[in-house]
């Protein structure tokens, strides 16, 4: 009998500036000192696993927290363009006041259909979940045994939001905290969601 295979996912470790909250997508932030304790954390978690391939969007906050989180050499690290954050135009490093100050009555449409809105010069959800499934479902039919993926909020959220059937207006539903693990078993024909967004001081694999 086949030893049942997961995808483990992550989300980068604490960045700068996280307060007040502003719209980060592709501002290329390393992590915090509390989100490489985290990203270290993590790892002990993460420790009794075995990694036959580790994938992470090339953003640094993500590269640190996989590379802090395994102890490998970032040679050993697969870089995937397409799990970089969503592109937010216009509105990245923005406050929610300062995008309703400079572009006005655009956060409440954004609310009003989430899947769809896209800033200016930004992409909208249904652009980045293209991307990232196209990239996500490649992986999965070419690589077996376990696999790492450290990524972002967003392209989390997008995967989860997929393989669970959630309308991507309820996207920010799916909860994502720094740092968090989400275990994604590999089966036929989709895979299943064991565990969404585990942390380490309270959670254990």
């Amino acid at each position: 009998m086949c030893m049942p295979e997961y995808v483990y996912l992550i989300r980068h470790g604490h960045v700068p500036g996280a307060k007040p909250r502003r719209f980060l997508g592709r501002t290329d932030l390393g992590l915090s000192e509390q989100g490489k304790n985290q990203a270290l954390d993590l790892g002990r978690m993460l420790k009794p696993r075995d990694f036959r391939h580790i994938f992470s969007s090339p953003l640094l906050r993500a590269r640190q927290t996989v590379e802090l989180a395994t102890g490998l050499p970032a040679s050993d690290i697969q870089l995937i363009d397409q799990f970089k954050e969503i592109d937010l135009g216009a509105w990245e490093g923005l406050t929610v006041a300062e995008v309703r100050q400079r572009f006005p009555g655009q956060y409440e449409a954004r609310g009003e259909d989430f899947a769809a809105f896209r800033p200016k010069r930004g992409e909208s959800f249904q652009d980045l979940q293209r991307r990232v499934l196209w990239a996500f479902e490649a992986i999965l039919a070419k690589y077996p045994g376990n696999i790492l993926i450290a990524a972002h909020a967003g392209v989390n959220r997008v995967i989860l939001s997929h393989l669970q059937k959630i309308p991507l207006q309820d996207l920010l539903t799916i909860p994502q905290e720094y740092c968090a693990l989400n275990i994604i078993k590999k089966n036929s024909p989709l895979p299943i969601v064991e565990s969404v967004n585990m942390l380490t001081d309270r959670h254990s694999l």
